[in-house]
């Protein structure tokens, strides 16, 4: 486990840290919980990546996309690729072929050490084999596979940055790069993921993901309503009318007042991680 303080102006002061796996993230998180009685905020995994700003000669690293400039400012945009190698049982091969063909993984070479195990060679974006993938690779074969990677260097890529918003507010804490091509695939996947871990709410929660300007992706929580006309018993049905319109005006004011704010739950972050 490694670590190294951070802080930004959206999130504060923090850490960013190196862990095994998602299974690693679990336990230290619990860990907080349980003997610190804290609740951290767990952000999407990102790596540094470098950005050519029109203008100027040297390349300026990007340590979040929550410091990301006016795309209209960057010329060029740069991401660590790593030279990754899996040894696995002959048996696993196909699986873990299909699973390296998910990511941008580069085939490079197979090579027999016995009779009984390969030993796989690519060239892959760093950021897609931090996500999920050490997880996703034990269980293309079941536990047996093993994997190392080391960097060698940075490449020109299309990454792009995806804003997640919750009742039309951005939420920092859920911006992520990623490829071009998989920007409306990926917000999909995060709203779908929200609108299930999330709470519901008096109100209708909108949950969108964002490219710039313009919205890729849409998924609504219901409101949560509740029964204002229960305790009335016959009478004309324009008196429970007029509650359920004192009901809806309630909680558009709400909403409009700035008391229509959603709380994210500390569990939701480490949801969405999971694919």
């Amino acid at each position: 486990f490694t670590f190294e303080p951070e802080s930004n102006q959206a999130l504060g002061r923090g850490f960013r840290c190196g862990f095994l796996g998602l299974l690693h993230l679990e336990i230290i998180q619990a860990r907080l919980e349980r003997e610190f009685n804290l609740t951290p905020t767990i952000t999407t995994p990102s790596v540094v990546y470098e950005m050519k700003i029109r203008g100027e000669e040297k390349n300026i690293a990007l340590y979040s996309p929550v410091d990301l400039p006016d795309p209209a400012s960057i010329e060029a945009m740069y991401e660590p690729y790593v030279a990754l190698s899996i040894v696995v049982p002959s048996e696993y091969l196909g699986g873990v072929m299909q699973l390296c063909q998910s990511i941008r993984a580069d085939y490079k070479n197979t090579e027999y050490i016995d009779e009984e195990r390969v030993l796989l060679s690519f060239e892959a974006p760093l950021m897609d084999v931090i996500v999920n993938f050490h997880d996703d690779l034990k269980s293309a074969s079941s536990g047996y596979a093993s994997m190392n990677y080391e960097l060698i260097g940075y490449r020109e890529s299309d990454v792009i940055k995806l804003d997640i918003l919750v009742a039309n507010e951005v939420v920092d804490a859920f911006a992520r790069m990623v490829p071009k091509r998989d920007a409306h695939s990926e917000g999909k996947r995060v709203v779908e993921k929200l609108k299930e871990v999330l709470p519901r709410q008096n109100f209708a929660v909108a949950l969108q993901a964002a490219i710039g300007g313009k919205v890729i992706a849409r998924e609504t929580i219901a409101a949560y309503r509740k029964d204002v006309t229960g305790y009335m018993y016959g009478g004309d049905f324009s008196r429970k009318k007029k509650l359920l319109e004192k009901q809806k005006r309630g909680k558009k004011k709400a909403k409009e007042m700035g008391t229509g704010r959603v709380s994210i739950p500390s569990d939701a972050f480490l949801a969405v991680l999971k694919k």
